[in-house]
């Protein structure tokens, strides 16, 4: 099997899409907060001394996913032309869950992940002074539509 982020010798390179149409793409990426049952109640009666931590998520979400060629070296710069973050707070702590589209020559599975993993971060972020053991567990890639491999979704 050989690997498009690799030359011949081996070595890591940004793969060369000049040539590829655009294309409407797009990528939804899901991941889990774990937190305390107090963290849960303050997030719900919207009592989290650092303020409204699920907006502030869903903003470090969307700002993430449009920086994300300046955090993963061989991504591509490509326009992020829609980003939806979600955060919804469950028993057990937060679920976020990211969409990320665009209509351009590369996918954006790294984009939608990356929003998850940094909105999730926020959450950590705001509400480690409660609880230092607020965990993100299970950040991954949940569907993807468009390009040259099609469409995909994950199997429950």
């Amino acid at each position: 099997m050989s690997f498009t982020h690799l030359d011949a010798a081996g070595h890591a390179r940004m793969v060369d899409v000049t040539e590829k149409q655009p294309t409407v793409r797009a990528a939804t990426a899901r991941g889990f907060v774990r937190c305390a049952a107090p963290v849960v109640a303050a997030l719900r009666d919207g009592s989290v001394p650092k303020g409204d931590v699920l907006a502030v998520a869903r903003i470090a979400g969307i700002q993430a996913a449009k920086r994300t060629p300046e955090l993963l070296p061989l991504a591509h710069v490509i326009g992020v032309h829609g980003a939806v973050v979600d955060a919804i707070v469950t028993d057990e702590g937060v679920e976020v869950t990211a969409t990320v589209r665009t209509a351009d020559r590369t996918g954006v599975e790294m984009e939608a992940l990356t929003a998850v993993a940094v909105a999730a971060l926020a959450i950590v972020d705001m509400v480690k002074g409660m609880d230092k053991a607020t965990a993100i567990e299970n950040v991954r890639l949940i569907a993807k539509t468009g390009g040259k491999s099609g469409d995909w979704t994950r199997e429950a």
